[in-house]
């Protein structure tokens, strides 16, 4: 193997035959993997409001990384990248496989910290309040949420309390007409036997005392005038703390400890911090450019065991819970389709510790308003999806948006969550010292069956073979590697070879590798 460092921050390397590669953003893994047509990402201030990492990795042994965002472009029978930033590329070949040639990049340059989130987030369900309560999040109606949970028989877990808890951005304390005993509501979640996690995001609210404090103090990111930025984000115009600044990192960290020492809040959901709300030219307390930000943002739940983030850079090996981005309620690419091909990007990227979308989608206007279509089938099948990915996670109430007979398959999919969560577990345990994949792509588990493209099904660590059926379909086409493969019907798969299997509604088709 070679290490070659390139000057003048470009490189253009030849592909090999039938080389493929996977990386940079996650949020482009239904595209994935790059190589056979034109394909162009740049990832300096990425507009993919999701995980994104300099890093490229090849099937046939090869990888590139530059600590710097870099843009690149697949064409022509070559992968060219250049990057403005004063950073060399490293490219890295002569490994066996696609699984080498990530492992020594993760250990070179994404090292697992052998840290693990909250075992909770992978045992148990999660349920978010943002679908049911909306805009509207009030202390009544989140028991109502958590009671309504155990009355329909599915288990507690994490309860993520959405936007909107709060009395301003910025002000991080409950609003005292909607929340007016949060510490009694804490207490009673515990009760109920959940966690309990707050959002957050870092912007802040301005003509408010906040703002006014934290702008004297030169906490906010500021403009070329020296005053602070609003930007534009999905609730309005606000301003931004400043990452680079220790003292404003410090301030937030405050506001959360508080919320934990006072109302016994347990974790954060920590939204937003996109590169897209920052600029390379914003006048900071230190040296940093947009993606930076999103780096520090994210470096800032590396204090809580309980977190999640949605957007990411750089931060593969750590602790950090990363959710896909919030889907449409649609089959297609935008929709349930993108879960598991931007799942398998994520863990071919060093986020191993990966969520998908709320069950049903995550975009508000799926829900609500005159646009609003729910599909009963769609919905079933995004919870069988999410069942054995490393985490699972509901915000749209089965129990209230489907028949009783819908409901009850989602119930199973949580069901089986459960049962393998000692096994999931266990995977997500090694994932902290490895660095390796939770969700893997076929070609990293098994490199010469020429499952390169299969980006409908995955493997649960090494021994469990994974296809949800995410089209309308009651049939599903399984590709199965060399081996004998036991079905969660019962049957018996002899590989490598294709078969189209019997998927109705009511059943998830997964299959455990049988060992002589």
């Amino acid at each position: 193997m070679s290490s070659t460092p390139t000057p003048h921050c470009v490189l253009d390397l030849p592909l090999l035959d039938a080389e493929v590669w996977w990386g940079g953003a996650v949020n482009d893994g239904v595209q994935m993997p790059f190589g056979p047509v034109v394909y162009q990402r740049d990832l300096a201030g990425s507009v993919t409001f999701n995980q994104c990492a300099p890093f490229l990795v090849s099937n046939k042994g090869r990888y590139v990384w530059n600590n710097q965002p870099f843009a690149f472009a697949f064409e022509a029978g070559k992968l060219h990248a250049e990057t403005s930033y004063a950073s060399e590329f490293v490219m890295k070949e002569g490994f066996a496989s696609l699984r080498e040639a990530y492992l020594d990049a993760a250990r070179n340059f994404f090292p697992a910290n052998g840290q693990l989130p909250n075992p909770l987030l992978f045992t148990k369900p999660q349920y978010n309040t943002w679908i049911e309560l909306h805009y509207e999040q009030a202390q009544d109606k989140v028991i109502e949420y958590a009671e309504a949970v155990i009355q329909h028989g599915f288990p507690p877990g994490v309860l993520m309390i959405d936007d909107t808890w709060q009395e301003d951005y910025g002000n991080w304390d409950f609003h005292p007409k909607r929340f007016p005993s949060p510490k009694a509501m804490v207490a009673r979640l515990h009760e109920l036997g959940f966690e309990v996690m707050l959002w957050t995001c870092p912007f802040v609210s301005a003509d408010s005392t906040i703002f006014r404090s934290l702008r004297d103090q030169g906490l906010l990111v500021r403009g070329a005038d020296g005053d602070p930025v609003m930007r534009k984000w999905w609730n309005g115009h606000s301003a931004v703390l400043d990452g680079s600044n220790p003292k404003a990192i410090a301030w937030f960290m405050e506001q959360l400890q508080r919320l934990m020492a006072d109302y016994g809040i347990d974790g954060f959901k920590f939204d937003a911090g996109d590169a897209d709300f920052y600029r390379d030219d914003d006048v900071t307390a230190q040296p940093i450019n947009a993606n930076g930000q999103t780096e520090a943002w994210a470096r800032v739940g590396l204090g809580f065991s309980l977190n999640e983030y949605r957007a990411c850079w750089k931060c593969a090996g750590l602790p950090l819970v990363q959710r896909l981005a919030d889907k449409s309620h649609k089959w297609g690419d935008t929709g349930l389709a993108s879960l598991i091909p931007n799942g398998l990007a994520q863990g071919l990227m060093g986020y191993a510790f990966i969520c998908p979308d709320m069950i049903g989608g995550g975009m508000d206007s799926d829900f609500y308003g005159p646009t609003a279509s729910l599909d009963e089938e769609l919905f079933v099948r995004s919870a069988q999806c999410a069942a054995l990915f490393p985490m699972m996670q509901f915000s749209a109430a089965p129990w209230r948006v489907l028949s009783a007979e819908n409901a009850g398959y989602c119930l199973e999919a949580t069901r089986l969550h459960e049962r393998l969560a000692p096994e999931i577990e266990a995977i997500a345990r090694d994932a902290a010292q490895t660095g390796e994949p939770i969700l893997r792509h076929m070609a990293y588990e098994f490199p010469t069956g020429g499952y390169e493209f299969v980006a409908d099904q995955f493997m649960l660590g090494s021994e469990i073979l994974v296809a949800p059926v995410v089209t309308q379909s009651n049939r599903r086409l399984i590709r199965f590697p060399a081996g004998a493969w036991r079905g969660d019907d019962g049957s018996l798969v002899h590989g490598p070879t294709e078969l189209e299997v019997d998927a109705p509604i009511s059943r998830l088709p997964w299959y455990r590798r049988e060992r002589a």
